[in-house]
């Protein structure tokens, strides 16, 4: 046919025919391997030649053809693939319809009349080759063998229903959640998403800021994997209605990590997010945070003084937590007491007193901070400011010789004290005893190793927030590049602050109950740099690119 159509030559036909039968494989495969006939060609010209059908495989959605018709390795031997059912009539797709011997064994195997559809050579092997293998196959080969990594004894799983642990505890599965959790840890992401949806399943990591999908392992597993995840967090894994929070904690090596799980049901399964809490980004000092030497000492003056708030704020996941665990370990001295009310405890710190928000068993932050007060405390933090109840005790503790910290979710500092008088505080209570705010974003920070000087034009730097003075050709900015020990040109993260200290003036300005653009024009009088005017800062030292500092503080 081949020869008659004039994409062969006879030689080269009979040459190809010589090899196919010592190398026993099929004459298709001798012909595309030899690159004599294009597989578009090819099943082009023996849809013609047979009268048969021709079908693109790369128009079908491979999870809506029938499954589990014809045998896996039936299938990967004779490289066809089942494309649908009609009654007794299978069609099947291959790139030979020439094999009477197939047809056979298919019609053997399944009890169905097959029908042949031809499908291009290149397309039907790639299809196979994603079919074929079977999940735990599939989660072996990503979990790339076994991983010493031992569940810390004390989280050892609840007693389970025998039949639901015997899924638990399958094999390639446990190893491959072990592979996810330590190539997160070895890429330094902040928290691993496990994601399924109708025909696929995918795992994301979060590294540097920015989430990127790791890989896609079999939909399959979502549920087995979902239990495991449950039982070593010491979830009920027979509840998949409602969503669940817990913690786990691993031995990595000499080292533990703790994690903090979160499952949500959706509509094809269990969404799990797992957070990476490491203890150590506590212990980094103020210096490795990126406060700017003047921020550093207004921070530092504020939080040894023996009484007062200082407030941190900005949204979920700009290291609000990290910067007051860090202040806590400067303080955390054998002669102060320290005691945390969070929900929940992220990182844990020997020598301060940590309490978990348990809303049903009507430990709420009020009740902790009422508690607290009995306990002698000379440092309070509070995990967050969500409420009048929670503000009024946290500033009256402030106001009777106790050293309060917390959050609030705020854009920047100035907008922290209207939100305060919003929450319903009376303004003389903000005004005596608030007495310092910090605002901050993460931005990526630029990997050494690669990083380039850019070329901006004038404008831009000035539309951007430089005066004209800066721009004096002393210094130039750099842009990303990427290389083998980044991430496209970023590696770790670096935070930008506005730290506002409440001065007589800004008292002053609260008191007469003065709006935020008040109390912001007056923290710039005092000589407090925003946000953007702190991102500034971080470009022109090199720490950071233009592009970064602009999506952060774009408000």
């Amino acid at each position: 046919m081949l020869v008659h159509a004039g994409k062969l030559q006879a030689k080269q036909a009979e040459e190809l025919v010589r090899q196919s039968r010592e190398k026993k494989v099929s004459f298709v495969n001798s012909v595309i391997a030899a690159g004599v006939v294009s597989p578009v060609d090819l099943a082009h010209t023996l849809s013609t030649a047979l009268a048969l059908p021709l079908l693109d495989l790369g128009a079908v959605d491979p999870q809506r053809m029938p499954a589990n018709i014809i045998d896996g390795k039936l299938a990967a031997q004779y490289q066809v693939v089942a494309l649908g059912r009609r009654g007794n009539r299978l069609f099947i797709g291959g790139a030979d319809p020439t094999d009477q011997e197939v047809v056979e064994r298919i019609k053997f195997a399944t009890q169905l009349a097959p029908e042949w559809v031809i499908v291009e050579h290149d397309k039907l092997m790639k299809l196979l080759a994603g079919s074929g293998v079977s999940a735990s196959e599939a989660l072996e080969s990503m979990a790339g063998g076994d991983i010493d990594f031992d569940i810390a004894e004390e989280d050892a799983a609840p007693q389970q229903d025998a039949a639901e642990l015997a899924d638990v505890e399958d094999a390639p599965v446990v190893r491959f959640l072990q592979k996810m959790l330590v190539d997160a840890i070895n890429m330094r992401a902040s928290d691993l998403h496990f994601e399924p949806y109708e025909f696929h399943y995918r795992v994301r990591f979060r590294v540097d800021g920015e989430l990127r999908e790791i890989t896609q392992p079999p939909v399959a597993i979502k549920d087995k994997l979902s239990s495991r995840i449950k039982v070593i967090s010491r979830l009920d894994i027979a509840e998949r209605r409602v969503p669940q929070d817990g913690r786990m904690k691993l031995k990595f090596g000499a080292k533990s990590i703790d994690f903090r799980v979160s499952t949500l049901p959706t509509l094809f399964g269990e969404k799990i997010v797992i957070r990476i809490l490491d203890s150590s980004s506590a212990k980094l000092g103020i210096d490795a945070l990126g406060y700017e030497k003047i921020e550093k000492e207004r921070l530092m003056s504020a939080i040894q003084r023996p009484y007062g708030m200082v407030l941190v704020t900005g949204p979920t996941g700009s290291g609000k937590t990290v910067s007051l665990y860090t202040c806590l370990n400067i303080l955390n001295q054998p002669g102060v007491n320290i005691a945390t009310v969070e929900d929940p405890a992220e990182i844990n710190l020997p020598g301060i007193n940590q309490v978990n928000v348990n809303d049903k068993a009507g430990l709420t932050f009020s009740a902790a901070l009422k508690s607290f007060l009995r306990q002698d405390p000379d440092i309070i933090m509070v995990g967050e400011i969500r409420d009048l109840e929670t503000a009024d005790i946290a500033i009256k503790a402030a106001q009777t010789g106790h050293m309060v910290m917390s959050t609030l979710h705020t854009n920047d500092a100035p907008k922290t004290l209207t939100r305060l008088l919003n929450m319903g505080v009376a303004p003389f209570n903000i005004a005596s005893s608030v007495l310092l705010i910090t605002a901050q974003r993460l931005v990526r920070r630029l990997c050494e190793n690669c990083k380039a000087a850019a070329d901006y034009p004038r404008e831009a730097l000035l539309r951007a927030g430089y005066l004209d003075e800066e721009l004096d050709g002393s210094w130039k900015p750099y842009r990303a590049v990427g290389c083998s020990n980044c991430n496209n040109g970023y590696r770790g993260r670096v935070g930008l602050y506005q730290v506002m200290p409440i001065t007589e003036a800004i008292q002053r300005i609260i008191l007469a109950e003065g709006t935020a653009m008040d109390i912001a024009e007056q923290a710039r009088l005092d000589g407090v740099r925003d946000l953007r005017q702190s991102g500034l800062v971080k470009v022109r030292s090199g720490v950071t690119t233009l592009e970064e500092v602009l999506s952060a503080t774009n408000e």
